[in-house]
């Protein structure tokens, strides 16, 4: 059985991922399954990501990996929707997240929009905090190897949907 594709879509919050990702699941050439940071952390109970945010995140991360591993090896296209940070309890994230998927197609696709675009952006959604496109800036992992990029400041999400299965597909 051929393993399925996983695309990573790797931005800081309100770059425009999970608009990508409902443009992706929306189209009918290509199906995905989705793991999204923000769903997995909701398998963590508030008290415990209060006593200790970071290890309980990092941990569920790499849940998040060996679930997207699974579904691929199960012959599944699976889209990650994350940030790639650089922090205790995740740490080396980058060279963590590459080893579990080494034996599966995975592409990385930088989703980038000026910061202060993701500023207007954090505060019309009400929430999140101004700055906090920033704070992941700082955190986010060097040296990434992209596939591909997409600049949802200058692209609709369907037309950064229409480049990732154009040039990735």
């Amino acid at each position: 059985m051929d393993k399925g594709r996983i695309i990573y879509l790797n931005g800081v919050t309100s770059s425009g991922k999970t608009s990508i990702v409902e443009a992706l699941q929306a189209r009918r050439d290509v199906f995905f399954y989705v793991v999204a940071n923000d769903l997995f952390q909701e398998m963590v109970g508030e008290e415990y990501l209060k006593e200790d945010y970071w290890k309980y995140l990092g941990e569920v991360i790499i849940l998040m990996y060996h679930t997207a591993k699974l579904f691929s090896d199960m012959g599944k296209n699976v889209i990650i929707d994350s940030i790639l940070v650089e922090r205790d309890g995740v740490s080396p994230h980058y060279e963590r997240m590459r080893e579990i998927l080494r034996d599966n197609p995975l592409d990385i696709v930088e989703v980038f929009c000026p910061l202060n675009i993701c500023r207007q952006r954090n505060l019309d959604r009400g929430d999140r905090y101004e700055t906090q496109s920033d704070k992941q800036a700082e955190l986010m992992a060097k040296n990434i190897r992209y596939s591909l990029r997409v600049d949802t400041s200058r692209l609709s999400p369907e037309e950064c949907a229409g480049e990732i299965l154009k040039n990735l597909f």
